[in-house]
């Protein structure tokens, strides 16, 4: 018995098709995988970890500063993650702008000489270069902060 009606579903399937109905399907992947390209690389969750372990002591557990260290949110939001790998592991900028900070300019000798004379403090922060944990996770630690930096992560521990 349902072999007799398979031939009139189809007549009735090719009828609707060629009378102007249609049947529509959304494709929603490629929106997801935009979505998911527009994230910085790395896991938040593993970056929180890490920011706790090695650098909440000075930038608070929030990454909103104390009074050891800056707060780092409005620097990643303006902040890729190149420049902020190169920052992290190569380089502290030492509060001059990154063309003098990199090379040998007047205002980095004149602050070495004022750390050297002890006018100014000693610098606290580390190139974290020859950090393994570090090293390792430094894209998660800027999935992490940056997250943080667009409203997209409230303080406190992600969602593993």
């Amino acid at each position: 018995m349902a072999l007799r009606f398979r031939p009139l579903l189809l007549l009735t399937t090719a009828a609707a098709i060629s009378a102007g109905c249609a049947v529509e399907v959304q494709n929603r992947q490629p929106a997801q995988e935009i979505a998911q390209a527009a994230k910085p690389p790395g896991s938040v969750y593993t970056g929180w970890r890490v920011f706790q372990d090695r650098c909440a002591g000075c930038h608070g557990a929030a990454g909103t500063g104390s009074d050891k260290a800056p707060d780092l949110l409005p620097r990643v939001q303006t902040m890729g993650a190149r420049s902020f790998v190169s920052r992290v592991l190569y380089r502290y900028d030492w509060g001059l702008p990154a063309a003098q900070a990199a090379g040998e300019s007047a205002a980095r000798e004149a602050l070495v000489d004022e750390i050297l004379q002890r006018r100014q403090g000693t610098l606290q922060m580390p190139a974290w270069q020859g950090e393994p944990r570090v090293q390792a996770h430094i894209a998660d630690l800027y999935a992490w902060l940056s997250a943080r930096a667009q409203g997209t992560q409230p303080p406190g521990r992600p969602v593993p």
